[in-house]
């Protein structure tokens, strides 16, 4: 598969974007993109950080990039001060195209007003030496990981290409002719399955400003937003975070409504759905596909496809990547690998280990059971993977939130944070009862608290991307789950 699929954009008609402002043809994306291509090119770029809103400016920055041969370092917006300024000396960036309400968290640098695709940005140039990194890298994200600290993995033109081919081939029969960007364009899911992929065949790329879909942060999301945006713009496919569908699906049935009819797949990623979720989300004319990927594989390699699914499953393995498991259950990958990480001159292996125990069923499904390093043994000896404990407490609507603690403990205790705040400890009560139900003796729930908080980065208790901080949400309430050791008492 060529590399050139990254251009194939070039050949199609029609609306290539509509951002909310206006709509650009493809022809017009065209001729933004190479003069974009060109100035860069003259002032000797070398890697382009972005720091921006969705919109038909991020994705002409992205495409004028790849053309120019400048890496692109794309910045989530939900990043902190800190992690955006290790990005940045990290992956050596030299110019930054930034909203221009992010220009003085760089002062004194002198940032230059330009005008991008209609959309006002500031242009700055930063003092930064070349970094080493491996050969062909043309972008690099960052992925906060569970201690916040962020890491840099950097991918070729031809591994993007193919996951992008692979996606596209993919959802062929669906026919999508509209794809709403609800995920900063800046997160690689987006990105590449999203964006490149849809304008890879000819499709209309809907890349309104965040607000509008109800996503702010990395954690705070209005579903009626969206609802409305999706209906609105009569999208075809949008791919969400398993909150976003949760919050979205509860909304529709709070409402007593029904998702627009013009969907035909709505991928969901970044943590484990779970059965309940999925079938509750078709239930209300949501066609919600669960998917699994790494930024290590481009972002994507197996997905749930309409009419050819499993619900629990993360879907059979794409047309671009190859997936087995090891003998320890782990899985691992191949087929669109990234090229290493920065800082690190080691080449990733013909197969990556993702950390991530699973299995394959007779029939392809790939089955995710959770991380390897989150393993843990209870006082009986048995070993549990909470991600499969807390998927099954979120699957019930109650259930915003839960993390799953029971190392060295004779039972197991979660972390809970409820759906809408005025629901009761009762209301949590009865939830957990009923997960218990579906989970052998050895995994339930025996013990649990409310969490004090929501999990969120404005909290301490999760990541920029979401996932929680396990050790932080234990220590805040390993008294009340009773973890916490007793103190002495002075004699």
């Amino acid at each position: 598969m060529s590399a050139d699929l990254l251009d194939a954009w070039r050949a199609h008609q029609g609306v290539a974007i509509e951002d909310g402002l206006r709509a650009w043809r493809y022809d017009q994306l065209h001729r933004e993109v190479d003069a974009l291509a060109a100035s860069w090119r003259a002032q000797g770029v070398r890697v382009l950080a972005t720091l921006m809103d969705n919109g038909a400016a991020w994705i002409a920055a992205d495409l004028a990039a790849l053309q120019a041969g400048i890496v692109h370092l794309p910045l989530p917006g939900f990043f902190t001060p800190a992690q955006i300024s290790h990005a940045l000396r990290a992956a050596g960036a030299d110019a930054l195209l930034a909203a221009p309400q992010a220009a003085p968290g760089f002062a004194p640098l002198p940032a230059v007003a330009v005008e991008l695709m209609g959309q006002p940005l500031a242009w700055l140039r930063l003092p930064a030496q070349p970094v080493a990194m491996p050969e062909g890298t043309v972008k690099i994200t960052f992925t906060s990981g569970t201690t916040g600290t962020p890491k840099g993995v950097c991918l070729g033109r031809a591994g993007l290409a193919a996951v992008a081919s692979g996606v596209a081939e993919a959802l062929g029969p669906l026919a999508i002719g509209r794809h709403l960007s609800a995920l900063p364009l800046a997160v690689l899911l987006e990105n590449v399955a999203g964006t490149l992929a849809a304008l890879s065949q000819g499709a209309t790329c809907v890349a309104p400003p965040l607000q509008q879909i109800g996503l702010q942060g990395s954690s705070q999301f209005d579903p009626a937003r969206l609802n409305t945006t999706v209906l609105g713009t009569q999208a075809h496919s949008v791919i969400l975070l398993p909150q976003m569908l949760r919050a979205w699906t509860g909304w529709l049935q709070a409402t007593g409504q029904h998702a627009s009819a013009s969907l035909k797949i709505v991928a969901v990623g970044g943590a484990a759905v779970g059965a309940p979720l999925i079938a509750a989300a078709q239930s209300v004319g949501i066609p919600a596909c669960e998917g699994y990927g790494l930024s290590e594989g481009g972002s994507v390699q197996t997905l749930n496809l309409p009419g050819a699914q499993r619900p629990g499953s993360a879907g059979r393995v794409l047309p671009h990547a190859r997936l087995r498991v090891a003998d320890d259950g782990e899985i691992e990958i191949a087929g669109s690998l990234f090229l290493g990480y920065l800082g690190d001159a080691t080449a990733p292996p013909p197969w990556w280990r993702s950390g991530d125990l699973g299995e394959i069923d007779a029939e392809g499904f790939v089955h995710v059971r959770g991380r390897r390093k989150q393993v843990l043994i209870t006082a009986f000896g048995r070993n549990v993977s909470p991600e499969w404990v807390e998927t099954a407490l979120r699957g019930e609507p109650t259930i915003a939130q839960a993390v799953v603690f029971g190392e060295a403990q004779p039972a197991l205790s979660a972390v809970l944070w409820p759906m809408r705040p005025e629901l009761d400890d009762a209301a949590l009560e009865a939830a957990v009862q009923l997960a218990n139900v579906t989970l052998p003796d050895y995994a339930r729930i025996g013990r649990w608290c409310r969490a004090t908080a929501a999990f969120s980065t404005e909290t301490g208790l999760a990541t920029a991307n979401g996932r929680p901080q396990r050790a932080a949400i234990e220590q805040r309430h390993a008294q009340a789950l009773g973890l916490a050791e007793p103190a002495l008492e002075t004699p």
